[in-house]
């Protein structure tokens, strides 16, 4: 299954000290890099939370942020940092001068991180709801990935048939200039003073056709093809790197093409494997 490395899920869940509720993003980069955002409820979870992503997800730049919004129906379970208030009015004084018209409300200064706290949270209970919230969260989000993934893997396939056909029209051109090929050089031969000794002559076009020879390279070319179509129906292991490595290979066949090509018409299909490769690899910057 071909899964995108750019995705978004989100989620809440009603707990008894309050709302939690998770959102998790992705972009593609070529290792998993991820990032959290924790209330101070939840730092001691920071390692399970990771490991937990790790598990599912191989690859991106993740952006995880958790919050709990307490919602108490009176004021009788919550307390407030007097210390951290105390430092923030001290702050508010010495900024004062410079800023004289600064002004902070009572219910600013509440929402403040760590100001307003609830009492008798249980901290095993709320990371237990944390790890239940996360895994339904990663559930839509490897769904969103693998929604995206399926377009990635119709727009490579697509690609990958246009290739497979360039390729067959190349196999069937080469006979035609391998023939045309050794009428030119006999033409030549024929035009010299003294005439060649014939059996050197044969040997010498058939080194200088064999030079030209592609039928390795197609053969090759139709091979990473075949790989290329299992990977992209293949099972749910991560296979970015896999296709990365395959179009590499891509690459040099369709050089090698080029290279050895004396006929405007392969030199053409040479550069629209090219073009067709890169469009792939566009497509494969984004796959897990």
């Amino acid at each position: 299954m071909i899964r995108s490395m750019t995705a978004f899920a989100a989620g809440a869940r009603a707990t008894e000290w309050g709302e939690l509720s998770a959102e998790l993003r992705a972009v593609n980069h070529r290792f998993l890099d991820l990032s959290l955002r924790l209330p101070d409820e939840l730092r001691a979870a920071e390692s399970a939370l990771r490991e937990r992503v790790a598990a599912r997800v191989s690859r991106g730049k993740l952006d995880l942020v958790l919050r709990l919004r307490a919602a108490p129906a009176d004021g009788a379970g919550l307390q407030v940092d007097e210390a951290l208030v105390a430092r923030l009015g001290d702050l508010a004084s010495r900024l004062q001068p410079a800023f004289p018209q600064l002004q902070v409300a009572f219910t600013e200064l509440l929402q403040f991180p760590g100001v307003l706290q609830s009492r008798g949270i249980d901290g095993e209970g709320v990371q237990r709801e944390a790890l239940a919230l996360l895994d339904a969260v990663l559930d839509d989000f490897t769904q969103a990935r693998e929604r995206e993934g399926g377009k990635l893997a119709a727009a490579i396939a697509e690609r990958a048939e246009a290739i497979a056909r360039i390729a067959a029209e190349v196999r069937t051109l080469v006979p035609l200039i391998r023939a045309g090929q050794r009428q030119k050089l006999e033409a030549r031969l024929a035009d010299l003073a003294q005439p060649a000794d014939p059996g050197r002559m044969e040997q010498e076009l058939v080194l200088w056709l064999q030079k030209l020879d592609v039928d390795e390279e197609l053969d090759r070319l139709d091979s990473h093809l075949a790989e290329l179509r299992r990977i992209l129906k293949g099972g749910k292991e991560p296979v970015g790197r896999r296709l990365d490595f395959l179009l590499q290979e891509f690459n040099r066949e369709a050089n090698t093409l080029g290279s050895k090509s004396v006929d405007a018409r392969t030199s053409n299909a040479a550069v629209e494997l090219k073009v067709l490769i890169d469009q792939i690899r566009e497509q494969i910057q984004n796959i897990e």
